[in-house]
């Protein structure tokens, strides 16, 4: 009986102390990790999110870039990182779903070095291409680099464009060059100047150039249509393309080890942000889908899309480094 109330006087106690830790926290400035640089598309989420959450807690919410090796310094830093609320990573498909299968050696475990907390946003990518090609459908691309074989120039300065490029083309038939660059933005400009024939490109980034009628837009990158564009098929629509899904997805993430308490507030918070009707509509205007999650779900996603960009990079036949 003894043994029995000490146990349920320390249960008491921790739970107490988890109250406590929660209530008191923020106590100080929050740092928010990011692997990529000053206005990329997860600096603005984080800002976005962030402003509001400064407000909410009376603490700053600062944005710290850790840019390079295709987001694994700003990953392995934030997985390093002591599990104290204080320093959080907006994570993307390109850290928790891609570089596993992307590099031999890899210094974190997306899952297990990751304590997950919520869903941000999608960022849907679209299948754009020179409009001076005779074709307005995914169905007349295909039929067209089919006879046309290597003719068609697919340009990528992302992962994700590298992989949508690679198994589009293994699943299309399509014979064509896959042409790396530095950034996406100069993968995109080729094909302006008629160098390139195919992008994948963020609606987020790419939607000035499509209105514009500098390249014309095919279909939606992801297994289904877009909110944000909902009549433009998605490319998984086209016959013999079921399935193609190469989805952007953002989330926020603490260290393994964070507290419930903490990653409760933290959600908390996120979803209160995300109801407000002026971000989703700030959100919108950058072409970005706001979704939230509970820590559970963004768990399973990101189990989920492991497995999804893994088979896709193998059957792409990419070689990790």
């Amino acid at each position: 009986m003894k043994t029995l109330l000490r146990l349920l006087t320390w249960i008491a106690l921790l739970s107490a102390q988890g109250a406590a830790l929660a209530q008191a926290y923020p106590a100080k400035p929050v740092r928010i990790v990011i692997s990529f640089g000053p206005g990329s598309a997860l600096d603005v989420i984080a800002r976005i999110y962030g402003e509001d959450m400064r407000v909410m807690f009376n603490q700053p919410f600062l944005v710290e870039y850790k840019p390079g090796a295709s987001g694994r310094i700003g990953a392995e830093f934030a997985a390093r990182a002591a599990p104290d609320g204080y320093t959080l990573y907006v994570g993307s498909n390109t850290s928790h779903s891609a570089n596993p299968y992307l590099f031999k050696k890899l210094n974190y475990d997306p899952v297990k070095d990751f304590t997950p907390i919520s869903y941000l946003v999608t960022n849907t990518s679209v299948l754009v291409v020179d409009p001076n090609l005779p074709v307005k459908s995914v169905s007349e691309l295909i039929a067209y680099g089919k006879a046309n074989p290597g003719k068609l120039n697919c340009s990528y300065g992302n992962t994700s464009a590298q992989v949508a490029c690679a198994s589009f083309y293994l699943r299309s038939g399509i014979t064509g060059l896959e042409v790396p660059y530095k950034t996406n933005e100069l993968a995109v400009a080729d094909i302006l100047s008629g160098i390139a024939s195919i992008n994948f490109v963020a609606l987020s980034s790419g939607s000035a150039l499509i209105k514009s009628g500098k390249v014309r837009m095919l279909g939606v990158a992801k297994a289904s249509r877009s909110v944000l564009v909902p009549d433009v098929p998605a490319v998984a629509e086209t016959p013999g393309l079921a399935g193609f899904d190469i989805a952007s997805w953002v989330g926020l993430f603490g260290p393994a080890g964070l507290s419930r308490p903490i990653v409760d507030t933290l959600n908390g918070a996120i979803r209160k942000v995300a109801a407000k009707k002026e971000i989703r509509e700030r959100f919108a205007q950058l072409s970005t889908e706001v979704e939230t999650s509970s820590p559970e779900e963004l768990g399973e996603l990101v189990i989920r899309q492991l497995d999804n960009w893994g088979r896709r990079i193998k059957e792409a036949r990419i070689e990790p480094e």
